[in-house]
C-alpha cells in the first residue's frame, strides 16, 4: 500500500501518499505537528511535493503554516469553498442551507492554496471526490490505483465506523462539528458507492474492506 497513516494523540491522521515525483500529505494534523510528519516522510526518504487539504478545520491544517515554512514552493490544494474559512471568510455561498451553521475551530492559516480543488480533479493519483456536510466544502480523495479513499471527517473509525452525520457516543468530537448532517449523510452515501477498498479516516485506523461498516453506519445515521 502506498499509503503511510501519521497519527498524533492517538486520534488525529495525516496521510503521505507516494507518487512518482514524491509524496502527497494529505492533511496536516494540528498545530505542532509538522515535526512527526517530517520525520515520517524522511524515513519514506521521499520529499513532499504536495499538501492537499480534505477541509479547513484547525485539527486537519494545524501544522499548515509550520510545515509550508520547511518545504519551499510546495503545491497546496483545497476546494475553493473550504479555502475561503481558511482565510477566515465565513460568509454563506447562495443555496447553502439557512439552518446550516458553522462549528468547530476554523482558526485559518497564513498559507493560501497555490490551487483550488473541483469534483473530479487529479492530485497525483488522487480523484477530488465531493463531499460537503462535514465542511460546506469537505472534499474526500480516491486513490485511483488501489481505491484507497481518504475520507477526512466524512467517516471516522475511531470507536467504530460512524459517519459525522449523527454524534458516535464512543467518539462524539466529529459529529459535534459537522456544518450540515443531511449533506453530511447524503455525502457518505456518495463515498459508500465508490465502493472503496479501504477506509481511511481523519480519525481512527484504516479499515480494509469497509463496505458493510460503511452501509452500516449509514443505516444508524439516517434513523431518527
Amino acid at each position: 500500500m502506498s499509503l503511510t497513516q501519521v497519527t498524533r494523540f492517538g486520534m488525529v491522521n495525516a496521510y503521505l501518499v507516494e507518487e512518482d515525483d514524491g509524496l502527497t500529505l494529505v492533511d496536516t494534523t494540528l498545530a505542532g505537528g509538522a515535526k512527526a510528519i517530517l520525520k515520517a516522510a524522511e524515513e519514506l526518504g521521499r520529499p513532499i511535493v504536495r499538501i492537499a487539504l480534505t477541509h479547513a478545520h484547525g485539527d486537519h491544517v494545524g501544522s499548515l503554516d509550520a510545515l509550508a515554512a520547511e518545504l519551499p514552493g510546495v503545491e497546496v490544494v483545497i476546494s475553493a469553498r473550504d479555502a475561503r474559512l481558511l482565510a477566515k471568510n465565513k460568509t454563506t455561498d447562495p443555496g447553502e442551507p439557512p439552518e446550516a451553521k458553522l462549528r468547530g475551530s476554523y482558526p485559518g492559516t497564513k498559507t493560501r492554496p497555490t490551487r483550488t480543488l473541483a469534483p473530479g480533479d487529479r492530485v497525483g493519483s488522487l480523484e477530488v471526490v465531493a463531499s460537503p456536510g462535514h465542511t460546506p466544502g469537505h472534499v474526500s480523495f480516491l486513490d485511483t490505483r488501489d481505491r484507497t479513499l481518504i475520507a477526512g471527517d466524512a467517516y471516522s473509525t475511531l470507536g467504530g465506523v460512524a459517519t459525522t452525520a449523527k454524534l458516535n457516543p464512543r467518539f462524539p468530537l466529529p459529529g459535534l462539528a459537522t456544518w450540515h448532517k443531511p449533506i453530511a449523510l447524503a455525502s457518505a452515501r456518495a463515498l459508500r458507492a465508490l465502493d472503496p477498498a479501504r477506509l481511511a479516516p481523519g480519525h481512527g485506523k484504516i479499515v480494509d474492506a469497509p463496505a458493510a461498516a460503511m452501509d452500516k453506519a449509514i443505516a444508524k445515521a439516517a434513523r431518527p
